[in-house]
């Protein structure tokens, strides 16, 4: 059975491969949801410095015993609303945005001592009625909201589509996100971030120009059961 170490390895070889011609490096984000601290640490001294988690408390708690690492975390999954402001403390990104009042609320919370809390809108690229996500016709007006917001920083999208295992169609949903993403920096969005591709599909995502990635099991092996 590989270790984690040669299984972070074997991931980054990977995309340094996939990575396309002239494209800034891709951030592979590891995804920790459900991962005990110690997998966490044998991570880290793999040189693993970028994580992302699901759920609010369970995360709290990591990145507090972590505190004595130079860690940066993203938070990827759904957001309630009574969950902002551990958030708005606690992570340097939230990359499932698909609401303003979860971005106003956030914005609200943020420490006037921190750096502005990096913003991704969530897509519902795929349309699936049990995923979150702000429909794609729907993605400028939120954007518009959001960039207004002085204690945010809009850097882009993210989306999980639907799951599919023919490539091509896997990069058809990706490219979508992608036109979507060029269509706001065309109309004046400073955005840099495309985040999109999970184990099992992230070879696709980097074909479409995915500038992130969020890796779990490749990584940390299937999940048998919560901590």
């Amino acid at each position: 059975m590989a270790s984690i170490a040669e299984n972070l390895q074997a991931t980054r070889s990977q995309i340094a491969q996939l990575q396309l011609p002239g494209h800034p490096p891709v951030i592979l984000i590891a995804v920790s949801k459900m991962q005990s601290i110690d997998l966490i640490e044998q991570s880290i001294g793999a040189g693993q410095r970028v994580f992302g988690e699901n759920y609010v408390q369970e995360a709290v708690e990591k990145i507090t015993v972590l505190q004595h690492h130079d860690l940066e975390w993203h938070f990827i999954g759904p957001i309630q609303s009574n969950k902002t402001k551990p958030l708005a403390e606690n992570f340097a990104w939230v990359q499932s945005v698909d609401r303003l009042k979860i971005a106003e609320r956030l914005n609200e919370a943020r420490p006037a001592d921190k750096t502005r809390l990096n913003i991704c809108l969530q897509v519902n690229i795929s349309g699936e009625a049990s995923k979150s996500g702000v429909a794609p016709d729907e993605v400028e007006a939120l954007a518009r909201g959001v960039a207004r917001l002085p204690r945010l920083h809009l850097r882009g999208l993210m989306a999980i589509p639907e799951a599919l295992h023919d490539e091509a169609e896997q990069r058809k949903a990706f490219r979508e996100l992608k036109n979507l993403f060029e269509q706001l920096k065309q109309q004046g969005y400073p955005l840099d971030t495309l985040s999109m591709g999970m184990s099992g599909d992230f070879t696709a995502a980097i074909a479409e120009g995915a500038t992130h990635v969020r890796i779990g099991s490749a990584i940390f092996g299937e999940r048998k059961k919560p901590i």
